[in-house]
């Protein structure tokens, strides 16, 4: 009992010791320490956040028959699935690059979304955006001067949307069937897409000031447009998604979604 009330007397004799040197410490130090704890807690929660919500969605879009199922299962598979007909609704997978699976090591999959190309289905684009670490927009080299104009206005409407302007998603334009004897370069592609997106930019502004908003508009006014001068960085490249030469594509989404 009388240790009892001895531990009981020095443990009040200490927390006198603890209140008396707070009050000794001036009110400002006090403040200042109060201040870096909360700071110091938000910033946690700040990068807790930015680590939950850092995207690992690809986002394939292009013109229909462009290649994107293929390219979409040599990602996941390796394989081309012979060719896969011109798919109606998204193909989505969460999945390890076929290319990394024999890797050893923790392997960060990947979510690749393919978004059918049909014009009544594009709209189905804009709900996969938000959640985009990067877009890759294929076409198709082999077939490219009849459906230059109809790439070039795709583009141009993805270029423009305020989800990539805003987040600054990063965009490769991957020319695809580059195994084809008569298909285009990617130098070529890309002139003749800047060409038609220059036109197209000139005809929309004529049309409406109000058609874009300055903020999302593309190029600098009184120049020849050049993909360099977007708000986002796109990049050119080549694949062939029937032979597997997809390493530029699994370059894209490295550099963007880290293993």
């Amino acid at each position: 009992m009388d240790e009892l009330v001895h531990l009981e007397n020095q443990l009040q004799e200490w927390l006198n010791q603890v209140e008396q040197h707070i009050r000794e410490i001036p009110i400002v130090q006090i403040y200042v320490a109060i201040g870096v704890l909360v700071l110091t807690f938000v910033v946690f929660l700040l990068i807790r956040l930015f680590k939950r919500t850092k995207s690992d969605t690809i986002v394939l879009a292009g013109l229909s028959g462009s290649g994107k199922t293929v390219l979409f299962y040599q990602l996941r598979d390796g394989s081309s699935h012979q060719g896969t007909v011109t798919s109606m609704d998204p193909n989505e997978g969460n999945f390890v690059l076929h290319s990394e699976s024999t890797k050893k090591g923790k392997i960060k999959p990947v979510r690749v979304v393919d978004v059918p190309g049909h014009s009544r289905l594009r709209p189905k684009l804009d709900e996969y955006l938000p959640q985009a670490a990067g877009l890759v927009f294929v076409v198709d080299a082999l077939d490219f001067l009849p459906n230059c104009r109809t790439a070039a206005e795709y583009l141009y409407e993805i270029l423009t949307k305020a989800s990539i302007v805003k987040k600054k998603i990063p965009v490769l334009i991957l020319c695809n069937k580059t195994d084809k004897v008569t298909a285009h370069s990617k130098e070529f592609i890309r002139k003749q897409l800047e060409k038609e997106i220059d036109k197209l930019r000139a005809s929309r502004t004529a049309i409406s000031a109000a058609d874009i908003s300055s903020e999302n508009a593309l190029g600098v006014a009184g120049e020849s447009f050049a993909f360099s001068q977007c708000h986002n960085k796109v990049t050119i490249g080549e694949s062939s998604g029937l032979t597997g030469e997809i390493s530029q594509v699994e370059q894209f989404i490295r550099e963007h979604v880290r293993p």
